[in-house]
C-alpha cells in the first residue's frame, strides 16, 4: 500500500468536500444544495445501498431488506458476494501474447503460405454459410466482411481465398483508401522474362480495416474497378472493415459473426495436444470459467497454447487458472497505455465511468463519463476545453471498445422499479481491474477522478451516490491511506448530509470486500470530538455490524454513554446522534443476526441510562418498520415474534420483554403506544397479523398497570383518518387476561 499523496495532504479540502480554488457544483446554487440535503432515513439509505451497489459487491436483495423476515432468505451487508485477493490484489505478473490473430501489417507484404496452412488446420465457423460465400467470392472477386475487432475477421478472409486455392496472398496496406482500391491491386511481375503470368493460379489480396470516413466512403463503383482489375490476373480479395465503417447504400458487406469460443478453442487443442487430450482439458475448472468471461478470439488462441503445454507437463495449473484474469489485465493496461490516436481520452473517460456504473443505465454512463472526460481534459491541458460532440456518438463503437453489452432491466428509484437501458462489461472483473489500474497505474488522473467523485457525490440520483461510494470501496481496497485521505475523509468531515452518508457507504463496501482496519477507523471516529465522523460511525456501525453483532453494539453502547456523559443542560443534548444510534439499533435487530442482537440488548438493559435509552429506542422504532416498507404492511417485529413464539425461540421471550420495558417507561411510553396503536390497525386489515397480536399481547401483561394501560389503549383508539374505532380492537381486548 501507498501513503497519501504529500501534493494533496488529507486536511487540503474544505468541509463542504471541495479542493482547494475548486468550486462546488455549478449545476445549482448553494441554497438549492443546502435545501436538498437532508438526512436520509438510515432504513432507506440502506434500501438505497442495496438497490444500487454493483453486481460485483451486492449487499444483499432487494426483497430480503424491503420484507425483513416475511420475505424469507436474509442477506446482510455481510454476506452476498465477496471480491478476492484475485482481483482486487496486486496484479498478475503473466504477460502473454495472442499470436495469428492480431490486427492487419501497415504495410503491404505476401501472408507465408505455412501461416495460412496453420489457421486451416484451426479455423471453425459460427454457421453453414461459409461454403456460400466462398462461391460468392468466386462469382463476385471481391468480397466485403463487416465484423468487429478480435472477431476472427481476418482469419476468416485469409481462409476464404485459402479455400479457393488463391495464392500466394498479398496483405494490402491499411493505408489504402476507397478511391485507390483498384490500383493496389496491381499486376506483378511473376515470370523470369518479365511478363504477367494471367493464366496461371489465381492469387488473393486481403486488406484489412480498410478506412473510410464521410467524404470517403466506400462505394459500388470501388468494388466494381476492383473486380474488374482483379479479373484480369485471375485474382481475388476480401476486405475487412469494422461495424461503423462508412459505406454506401450500394455496397452490401456479410456481417462476420464469429464461432463460439468453445469451437474454436477445441479446434485449437486438437492440434497442440490431440484429440484424445481435448475432452479432459475442456473439462478443467479454469477452462469452464475461461468460458464464464466472454473472451476475444485472439485471447482463445493463446489459451489452447497454454493448455497445449499444460498438458505436455510443460506448465502448472496455477498458470492455467491465472490466464483469464491476467488477459483481462493486458486488455485494461491496453486501454490506458495507449496513445489518444488509438484511445481517445474521452473513450477512456467513458471505460471509467463504465467502471463505475457497470450494470447500470447507459445514458447515465455515458452522461457522466463525459463529466468525467472534461476533468481529464483540464488535467491533461487547461488550455483546451473538452470537445464533446453533442451528436454521433456511435453506441455500437463505444461498446466493442468496452467489451460491453447493452440489455434491458429494471432499475430501482423512489417511485418503484423502472425499465432502463443498461450497460454492461461482458466481464464482470473488469471494473474492478480497471479501476485499480487507473488509481495505481496512472496516478497523474487522481486529480481529475477525486473532482469527478465529489460531484457525483453531491449528485440528486441515489443510483449515482451509491456508485461513487463503490467506486471509491475499490480505491481503498487498491490504497486506503491515500483513499481515506483524499475522499473518504474529507466526505466524513462535510456537513453536507448526502457527503458524509457517502463515506458511510464507501466505508461499508471497501470492508464487503476485504479492505482491513475498518472496523479500526469506525472505533476511533466513534470516540471523536467531532460529531460528523460519529454520525459517519454509527451509521457505518449499523450497517457492518450484522457479520460482528457483539463489537457493533459494543461500540454503540459507549457511544451512547459519551453522549450522555457531555449531555449537559438538555438544551445541549446532540438529538441528531441519538437518533442515529438508536437508527443503527433498528437495523441491527432486523439484520440476519438478529437474534444475537435481541439477547445483547437485553442481557445489557439495566447497564445505565445511555444503555436503556439506546436498546429501547430502537427496539420500538424498529417496530414501526413494515414489510416493503409499505404503509400497511406486516410488522417486522410482529412477523418475527410469531414464527419465534410458534418454534419456541428465545426471540420470543425477548420481544416481549422488550415491549414491556418500552411500555413502562415514561420516556418512551407514548412512541411505544403509537407503534402498537399501528400494529392494531395493521391487524385491522389482517388476520395472520390478528392472530400474531392477539398471542403477543397476554404475554405484556404481568402487572395490573400494564393491564390498565394496553385495555385503555384498545377501548380507546380511534380508527384511522377519523373513522371509528377499529372492530378488531374489541376482539384484540378479548384476549388479554383477566386483571
Amino acid at each position: 500500500m501507498t501513503g497519501p499523496d504529500p501534493a494533496a495532504p488529507g486536511d487540503a479540502t474544505a468541509p463542504d468536500g471541495t479542493a482547494p480554488g475548486e468550486h462546488p457544483a455549478k449545476e445549482s446554487s448553494a441554497e438549492e444544495t443546502e435545501e436538498h440535503d437532508q438526512p436520509q432515513d438510515a432504513w432507506a439509505a440502506r434500501r438505497d445501498l442495496v438497490d444500487h451497489s454493483p453486481r460485483t459487491m451486492k449487499v444483499g436483495s432487494h426483497a430480503a431488506f424491503g420484507g425483513g423476515y416475511v420475505a424469507g432468505d436474509q442477506h446482510g451487508v455481510s454476506g452476498g458476494r465477496v471480491t478476492g485477493d484475485v482481483v482486487m490484489g496486486s496484479k498478475t505478473v503473466h504477460h502473454w501474447t495472442f499470436p495469428g490473430l492480431s490486427t492487419a501489417a501497415s504495410a503491404s507484404g505476401e501472408i507465408p503460405p505455412s501461416t495460412l496452412t496453420r489457421l486451416a488446420a484451426t479455423f471453425v465457423t459460427a454457421d453453414d454459410a461459409f461454403g456460400e460465400l466462398v462461391e460468392r467470392l468466386r462469382r463476385e472477386r471481391v468480397l466485403v466482411l463487416s465484423g468487429a475487432r478480435f472477431t476472427g475477421r481476418r482469419t476468416a478472409a485469409l481462409m476464404l481465398l485459402h479455400r479457393l486455392g488463391a495464392a500466394p496472398v498479398v496483405a494490402l496496406d491499411r493505408a489504402t483508401t476507397p478511391g485507390s482500391l483498384a490500383e493496389a491491386f496491381t499486376a506483378r511481375d511473376d515470370t523470369p522474362d518479365g511478363t504477367t503470368d494471367r493464366t496461371g493460379a489465381a492469387r488473393g489480396y486481403v486488406l484489412c480495416d480498410l478506412e473510410t470516413r464521410r467524404g470517403s466512403a466506400l462505394r459500388e463503383t470501388h468494388l466494381l474497378g476492383a473486380a474488374d482489375r482483379l479479373a484480369e490476373q485471375n485474382a481475388y480479395a476480401v476486405i475487412t472493415v469494422g461495424p461503423t465503417a462508412v459505406l454506401e447504400d450500394d455496397v452490401f458487406p456479410f456481417a462476420w459473426r464469429p464461432p463460439a469460443t468453445e469451437d474454436v478453442l477445441a479446434a485449437h487443442l486438437r492440434v497442440r495436444a490431440g484429440e484424445d487430450a481435448v475432452p479432459r482439458l475442456l473439462g478443467l475448472p479454469a477452462v469452464k470459467e475461461f468460458f464464464d468471461h466472454g473472451h476475444q478470439l485472439r485471447e482463445v488462441a493463446a489459451f489452447a497454447q497454454l493448455l497445449g503445454r499444460y498438458a505436455a507437463g510443460g506448465t502448472t495449473e496455477q498458470e492455467v487458472a491465472s490466464f483469464s484474469l491476467a488477459s483481462l489485465e493486458n486488455q485494461v493496461r491496453e486501454w490506458f497505455e495507449e496513445d489518444e490516436n488509438t484511445v481517445h481520452l474521452r473513450d477512456k473517460a467513458f471505460l471509467i465511468a463504465l467502471a463505475a456504473f457497470d450494470d447500470g443505465p447507459y445514458a447515465l454512463t455515458a452522461e457522466l463519463g463525459d463529466r468525467l472526460y472534461d476533468f481529464l481534459q483540464q488535467t491533461q491541458n487547461r488550455s483546451l476545453a473538452a470537445d464533446i460532440p453533442v451528436f454521433g456518438t456511435h453506441i455500437g463503437k463505444r461498446l466493442q471498445l468496452a467489451r460491453a453489452r447493452l440489455s434491458e432491466g429494471e432499475e430501482h428509484t423512489e417511485w418503484g422499479p423502472v425499465t432502463q437501458t443498461k450497460a454492461a462489461f461482458h466481464d464482470e472483473r473488469a471494473s474492478l481491474v480497471l479501476l485499480r489500474e487507473v488509481w495505481t497505474g496512472h496516478p497523474s488522473a487522481r486529480p481529475a477522478l477525486i473532482q469527478w467523485l465529489r460531484r457525483l457525490a453531491d449528485d440528486g440520483r441515489p443510483l449515482v451516490r451509491t456508485r461513487a461510494a463503490s467506486t471509491v470501496a475499490v480505491l481503498a481496497r487498491t490504497d486506503l491511506p491515500s483513499a481515506m485521505a483524499l475522499v473518504i475523509e474529507p466526505w466524513a468531515r462535510s456537513n453536507g448530509f448526502r457527503h458524509r452518508l457517502v463515506a458511510v457507504n464507501s466505508l461499508t463496501l471497501a470492508h464487503h470486500i476485504g479492505t482491513p482496519n475498518v472496523p479500526r477507523i469506525l472505533d476511533t471516529w466513534s470516540a471523536a470530538e467531532d460529531r460528523r465522523l460519529r454520525w459517519v460511525a454509527v451509521r457505518a456501525y449499523a450497517l457492518i455490524g450484522p457479520e460482528r453483532p457483539a463489537q457493533a453494539l459494543a461500540a454503540l453502547r459507549a457511544a451512547a454513554r459519551e453522549l450522555y456523559r457531555h449531555a449537559g443542560d438538555p438544551d445541549d443534548f446532540d438529538a441528531e446522534t441519538a437518533g442515529e444510534l438508536a437508527e443503527a439499533v433498528v437495523l441491527l435487530l432486523l439484520s440476519p443476526a438478529s437474534t444475537e442482537v435481541l439477547d445483547d440488548l437485553r442481557t445489557h438493559l439495566d447497564d445505565d441510562r445511555a444503555v436503556h435509552d439506546l436498546a429501547v429506542g430502537g427496539f420500538v422504532s424498529a417496530c414501526g418498520r413494515t414489510q416493503d416498507d409499505e404503509r400497511h404492511g406486516v410488522p417486522l417485529v410482529l412477523d418475527w415474534y410469531a414464527r419465534a413464539a410458534a418454534d419456541e425461540n428465545r426471540a420470543a421471550d425477548g420481544i416481549a420483554h422488550l415491549w414491556r420495558e418500552a411500555l413502562g417507561d415514561p420516556h418512551h411510553t407514548t412512541s411505544a403506544l403509537a407503534a402498537m396503536r399501528a400494529w392494531v390497525l395493521a391487524a385491522d386489515r389482517s388476520t395472520t397479523v390478528e392472530w400474531a397480536l392477539a398471542a403477543l399481547l397476554p404475554r405484556l401483561v404481568t402487572t395490573p398497570t400494564e393491564h390498565q394501560r394496553l385495555s385503555h389503549l384498545l377501548r380507546t383508539m380511534p380508527g384511522e383518518d377519523g373513522n371509528p374505532p377499529p372492530e378488531v380492537a374489541a376482539r384484540l381486548l378479548g384476549a388479554l387476561p383477566p386483571r
